[in-house]
């Protein structure tokens, strides 16, 4: 499987916007209407890509830990869905279905939004704080399929700990690492 770091978009970047669909959810949602009172974090992820896989029941239980504490959860897929049709919106529902993920799963058909928050890989992470400033973007953990190292969300956790609870925010910063966006 092929492996492609985030781009590391500059810290201090207001949120992009959007206004996509919901495959979890009969409505369309913009930034604003997944925002939280103390931060959001916006993933891009996809259905099939291992890396994704690999972390998706810690992403569930972060968005279920946080959620409640202030924290809006956002996540979108971006990838082109005619060379890769296991990720298209039907199986996308089906994918937050069987993940359990309650918060939104946003379709990006253009791809704009993924180019405007100069998303890159699978899954891709961005905590931005109350003011819609970007504060962190990078790595859920150091575990990779396959490396041995358990699934803990520790580098993303202490970034949300960080606006949550006010809390110094390590300034070291790994580029998370996963599938490629599939572009068109």
């Amino acid at each position: 499987m092929a492996q492609t770091a985030s781009n590391m978009l500059a810290l201090g970047t207001k949120a992009p916007d959007f206004l996509l669909p919901a495959t979890n959810f009969n409505t369309t949602f913009n930034f604003e209407e997944c925002k939280g009172s103390k931060g959001t974090l916006v993933i891009f992820i996809c259905n099939h890509c291992p890396f994704v896989i690999h972390v998706i029941d810690e992403i569930v239980m972060i968005a279920n830990d946080y959620r409640v504490q202030g924290l809006g959860i956002v996540a979108i897929s971006s990838n082109d869905i005619v060379k890769y049709p296991q990720d298209n919106p039907e199986k996308m529902a089906d994918f937050a279905l069987e993940n359990k993920m309650d918060f939104p799963y946003l379709f990006d058909a253009t791809q704009n939004t993924a180019k405007s928050y100069s998303a890159a890989c699978t899954p891709d992470f961005y905590l931005f704080d109350n003011q819609n400033k970007l504060i962190y973007r990078g790595q859920l953990d150091d575990s990779r399929p396959s490396n041995g190292i358990p699934v803990s969300g520790s580098d993303l956790r202490n970034a949300i700990d960080s606006i949550i609870y006010n809390r110094h925010l390590n300034e070291v910063q790994k580029p998370s690492i996963g599938c490629g966006i599939k572009w068109k």
